[in-house]
Protein backbone atom coordinates (compact mmCIF):
# COMPACT_ATOMS: atom_id res chain seq x y z
CA UNK A 1 0.00 0.00 0.00
CA UNK A 2 1.56 2.89 -1.26
CA UNK A 3 1.05 7.00 0.71
CA UNK A 4 1.98 10.47 0.19
CA UNK A 5 1.80 13.32 2.69
CA UNK A 6 0.69 16.42 1.63
CA UNK A 7 1.97 19.17 3.99
CA UNK A 8 3.73 22.40 3.63
CA UNK A 9 5.11 22.56 7.54
CA UNK A 10 8.00 20.58 7.90
CA UNK A 11 8.08 18.88 11.40
CA UNK A 12 3.95 18.21 10.92
CA UNK A 13 5.05 15.99 7.98
CA UNK A 14 7.90 14.10 9.76
CA UNK A 15 5.39 13.77 12.82
CA UNK A 16 2.99 11.89 10.67
CA UNK A 17 5.42 9.76 8.94
CA UNK A 18 6.58 8.91 12.22
CA UNK A 19 3.00 7.46 13.21
CA UNK A 20 2.44 6.28 9.84
CA UNK A 21 5.67 3.95 9.67
CA UNK A 22 5.49 2.99 13.61
CA UNK A 23 2.10 1.53 12.95
CA UNK A 24 1.44 0.31 9.82
CA UNK A 25 2.63 -1.44 6.41
CA UNK A 26 1.91 1.58 4.49
CA UNK A 27 4.95 2.93 2.38
CA UNK A 28 5.66 6.76 2.23
CA UNK A 29 5.65 7.34 -0.97
CA UNK A 30 6.48 11.05 -1.33
CA UNK A 31 5.91 14.32 0.45
CA UNK A 32 4.68 17.33 -0.77
CA UNK A 33 4.66 20.94 0.40
CA UNK A 34 1.92 22.40 -2.18
CA UNK A 35 -0.70 20.80 -4.41
CA UNK A 36 0.81 21.61 -8.18
CA UNK A 37 3.44 19.04 -7.56
CA UNK A 38 1.03 16.30 -5.62
CA UNK A 39 -1.69 16.49 -8.84
CA UNK A 40 1.67 16.25 -11.24
CA UNK A 41 2.53 13.44 -9.32
CA UNK A 42 -0.36 11.08 -8.64
CA UNK A 43 -1.40 11.31 -12.75
CA UNK A 44 1.78 9.42 -13.12
CA UNK A 45 1.79 7.13 -10.56
CA UNK A 46 -0.30 5.29 -8.15
CA UNK A 47 -1.17 5.89 -4.39
CA UNK A 48 -3.90 4.31 -2.46
CA UNK A 49 -3.79 7.31 0.41
CA UNK A 50 -3.31 10.85 0.64
CA UNK A 51 -2.93 12.46 3.85
CA UNK A 52 -4.11 15.71 2.83
CA UNK A 53 -3.74 19.58 5.01
CA UNK A 54 -5.68 22.27 3.59
CA UNK A 55 -3.33 25.05 3.86
CA UNK A 56 -1.00 24.29 0.76
CA UNK A 57 0.24 26.55 -1.69
CA UNK A 58 -0.73 26.71 -5.33
CA UNK A 59 -3.35 24.65 -5.05
CA UNK A 60 -5.21 24.88 -1.71
CA UNK A 61 -6.37 21.15 -0.48
CA UNK A 62 -9.96 21.34 -0.83
CA UNK A 63 -9.71 22.02 -4.51
CA UNK A 64 -7.06 19.34 -4.63
CA UNK A 65 -9.41 16.99 -3.23
CA UNK A 66 -12.35 17.75 -5.84
CA UNK A 67 -9.43 17.23 -8.54
CA UNK A 68 -8.78 14.16 -7.27
CA UNK A 69 -12.80 13.50 -6.74
CA UNK A 70 -13.11 13.44 -10.37
CA UNK A 71 -10.20 10.50 -11.13
CA UNK A 72 -11.78 6.96 -12.26
CA UNK A 73 -9.70 5.75 -9.96
CA UNK A 74 -8.95 7.99 -6.96
CA UNK A 75 -7.14 7.36 -3.64
CA UNK A 76 -8.96 7.54 -0.65
CA UNK A 77 -8.08 11.29 0.86
CA UNK A 78 -7.52 11.92 4.70
CA UNK A 79 -7.45 15.35 5.70
CA UNK A 80 -5.25 16.42 8.53
CA UNK A 81 -5.52 20.21 9.04
CA UNK A 82 -6.45 22.64 11.76
CA UNK A 83 -9.76 23.90 9.37
CA UNK A 84 -12.92 22.56 11.22
CA UNK A 85 -15.09 24.81 8.77
CA UNK A 86 -14.43 22.47 5.72
CA UNK A 87 -15.75 19.46 7.27
CA UNK A 88 -19.28 19.22 5.76
CA UNK A 89 -17.84 20.05 1.89
CA UNK A 90 -14.70 17.45 2.73
CA UNK A 91 -17.56 14.39 3.61
CA UNK A 92 -19.56 15.52 0.41
CA UNK A 93 -16.63 14.55 -1.79
CA UNK A 94 -16.47 11.08 -0.66
CA UNK A 95 -13.24 11.12 1.82
CA UNK A 96 -11.98 8.77 4.37
CA UNK A 97 -11.28 10.83 7.40
CA UNK A 98 -11.24 14.27 8.56
CA UNK A 99 -8.87 15.29 11.48
CA UNK A 100 -8.25 18.53 13.15
CA UNK A 101 -4.94 19.47 14.29
CA UNK A 102 -3.66 18.83 17.28
CA UNK A 103 -4.98 15.23 16.77
CA UNK A 104 -3.96 12.95 19.39
CA UNK A 105 -1.77 9.71 19.22
CA UNK A 106 -5.07 7.43 19.85
CA UNK A 107 -6.95 8.90 17.28
CA UNK A 108 -4.27 9.11 14.25
CA UNK A 109 -3.40 5.29 15.01
CA UNK A 110 -6.92 3.89 15.07
CA UNK A 111 -7.91 6.10 11.59
CA UNK A 112 -4.35 4.53 9.99
CA UNK A 113 -5.00 0.89 11.11
CA UNK A 114 -8.85 1.24 9.46
CA UNK A 115 -7.06 3.03 6.42
CA UNK A 116 -4.89 0.32 5.83
CA UNK A 117 -7.95 -2.62 6.64
CA UNK A 118 -9.93 -0.79 3.42
CA UNK A 119 -7.38 -0.47 0.93
CA UNK A 120 -6.01 -3.95 1.88
CA UNK A 121 -9.76 -4.73 1.29
CA UNK A 122 -9.86 -3.08 -1.90
CA UNK A 123 -6.79 -3.77 -3.32
CA UNK A 124 -7.76 -7.71 -2.81
CA UNK A 125 -10.64 -7.34 -4.81
CA UNK A 126 -9.29 -5.35 -7.37
CA UNK A 127 -7.11 -8.31 -7.59
CA UNK A 128 -9.68 -10.47 -7.95
CA UNK A 129 -11.62 -8.91 -10.80
CA UNK A 130 -8.06 -8.03 -12.57
CA UNK A 131 -7.43 -11.53 -12.84
CA UNK A 132 -11.07 -12.77 -13.56
CA UNK A 133 -10.85 -10.29 -16.67
CA UNK A 134 -7.23 -11.01 -17.73
CA UNK A 135 -8.54 -15.15 -17.45
CA UNK A 136 -11.62 -14.32 -19.33
CA UNK A 137 -9.94 -12.05 -22.19
CA UNK A 138 -7.70 -14.22 -22.46
CA UNK A 139 -10.29 -17.00 -23.21
CA UNK A 140 -11.98 -15.18 -26.19
CA UNK A 141 -9.63 -13.11 -27.48
CA UNK A 142 -6.42 -14.98 -27.61
CA UNK A 143 -4.80 -11.93 -29.73
CA UNK A 144 -5.31 -8.96 -27.25
CA UNK A 145 -4.55 -7.56 -24.31
CA UNK A 146 -5.47 -4.90 -22.06
CA UNK A 147 -3.51 -1.74 -21.01
CA UNK A 148 -3.67 0.81 -19.30
CA UNK A 149 -3.13 4.49 -20.00
CA UNK A 150 -4.24 8.13 -18.86
CA UNK A 151 -7.05 6.28 -16.79
CA UNK A 152 -8.25 4.40 -19.91
CA UNK A 153 -7.99 0.62 -20.84
CA UNK A 154 -7.16 0.07 -24.48
CA UNK A 155 -7.63 -3.39 -26.46
CA UNK A 156 -3.85 -3.95 -28.17
CA UNK A 157 -3.48 -6.54 -30.65
CA UNK A 158 -0.64 -8.14 -29.96
CA UNK A 159 0.45 -8.45 -33.19
CA UNK A 160 0.92 -4.69 -32.82
CA UNK A 161 3.26 -4.71 -30.29
CA UNK A 162 7.12 -4.10 -31.30
CA UNK A 163 8.46 -5.10 -27.95
CA UNK A 164 8.20 -4.72 -24.06
CA UNK A 165 10.79 -3.50 -21.37
CA UNK A 166 11.47 -3.77 -18.01
CA UNK A 167 11.83 -0.79 -16.17
CA UNK A 168 12.15 -0.90 -12.23
CA UNK A 169 8.82 -2.02 -10.93
CA UNK A 170 6.89 -1.96 -14.54
CA UNK A 171 6.82 -3.03 -17.71
CA UNK A 172 6.61 -0.76 -20.83
CA UNK A 173 5.13 -1.86 -23.44
CA UNK A 174 5.76 0.36 -26.84
CA UNK A 175 3.77 -0.23 -30.30
CA UNK A 176 4.17 1.57 -33.18
CA UNK A 177 3.02 4.62 -32.04
CA UNK A 178 2.23 4.26 -28.41
CA UNK A 179 4.28 3.43 -24.88
CA UNK A 180 2.21 1.73 -22.19
CA UNK A 181 2.84 0.96 -18.75
CA UNK A 182 1.76 -1.51 -16.55
CA UNK A 183 2.56 -2.45 -12.96
CA UNK A 184 3.52 -6.63 -14.06
CA UNK A 185 7.19 -8.02 -14.32
CA UNK A 186 8.05 -8.68 -17.90
CA UNK A 187 7.62 -12.65 -17.08
CA UNK A 188 4.26 -12.41 -16.26
CA UNK A 189 3.94 -10.12 -19.63
CA UNK A 190 6.00 -12.60 -21.71
CA UNK A 191 2.75 -15.19 -20.10
CA UNK A 192 0.07 -12.62 -21.24
CA UNK A 193 1.12 -11.96 -24.25
CA UNK A 194 1.86 -15.96 -25.03
CA UNK A 195 3.29 -16.02 -28.54
CA UNK A 196 5.63 -17.74 -30.28
CA UNK A 197 6.24 -14.58 -32.12
CA UNK A 198 8.10 -12.97 -29.00
CA UNK A 199 11.35 -14.21 -28.14
CA UNK A 200 13.10 -12.49 -24.74
CA UNK A 201 16.04 -11.58 -26.45
CA UNK A 202 17.91 -9.85 -22.76
CA UNK A 203 15.95 -10.31 -19.01
CA UNK A 204 14.47 -6.59 -19.85
CA UNK A 205 13.73 -6.97 -23.31
CA UNK A 206 10.49 -8.88 -24.98
CA UNK A 207 11.02 -8.66 -28.85
CA UNK A 208 8.05 -9.32 -31.13
CA UNK A 209 10.50 -11.36 -33.82
CA UNK A 210 8.37 -9.98 -36.95
CA UNK A 211 8.95 -6.49 -35.95
CA UNK A 212 12.99 -6.94 -36.43
CA UNK A 213 14.14 -5.14 -39.75
CA UNK A 214 17.61 -5.68 -39.49
CA UNK A 215 20.30 -8.23 -36.81
CA UNK A 216 23.32 -6.20 -36.44
CA UNK A 217 26.46 -7.31 -34.61
CA UNK A 218 27.55 -5.66 -31.90
CA UNK A 219 30.29 -5.73 -28.87
CA UNK A 220 30.84 -8.88 -26.97
CA UNK A 221 29.79 -10.66 -29.45
CA UNK A 222 26.01 -9.53 -29.25
CA UNK A 223 23.42 -8.29 -31.46
CA UNK A 224 21.61 -4.72 -32.21
CA UNK A 225 18.29 -5.04 -33.09
CA UNK A 226 16.57 -2.30 -35.25
CA UNK A 227 12.55 -2.71 -35.30
CA UNK A 228 10.55 -1.40 -38.22
CA UNK A 229 10.71 1.87 -39.31
CA UNK A 230 14.50 2.14 -37.23
CA UNK A 231 12.48 3.79 -34.76
CA UNK A 232 13.30 1.54 -31.92
CA UNK A 233 16.98 -0.44 -31.18
CA UNK A 234 17.17 -3.14 -28.80
CA UNK A 235 20.55 -5.84 -27.28
CA UNK A 236 20.50 -9.05 -27.51
CA UNK A 237 22.26 -10.44 -24.68
CA UNK A 238 25.15 -13.34 -24.70
CA UNK A 239 23.42 -15.98 -22.64
CA UNK A 240 20.66 -14.82 -25.61
CA UNK A 241 22.68 -15.32 -28.74
CA UNK A 242 22.88 -18.89 -29.61
CA UNK A 243 18.90 -19.83 -29.20
CA UNK A 244 18.17 -15.98 -31.00
CA UNK A 245 20.47 -17.32 -34.04
CA UNK A 246 18.38 -20.53 -34.05
CA UNK A 247 15.30 -18.49 -34.05
CA UNK A 248 16.42 -16.27 -36.71
CA UNK A 249 18.58 -18.97 -38.75
CA UNK A 250 21.50 -16.78 -38.80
Amino acid sequence: MKAIIVEDEFPARKELRYFVENNTDIDIVGEFDNGLDVLSFIQENHVDAIFLDINIPKLDGMLLAKTINKFEKKPKIVFITAYENYAVEAFNLDIFDYILKPYSEERIISMLHKLQNACNSDNKLESKEKKETKNLVSNKVSNKINLWKDNKIYIVDIDDIYYCEAKERYTYIYTKDEEYRIRECISDVEKMINSDNFFKCHRSYLVNLLKIEEVIPWFNNTYLLKLNDEKYEITVSRSKVKCFKELMNI
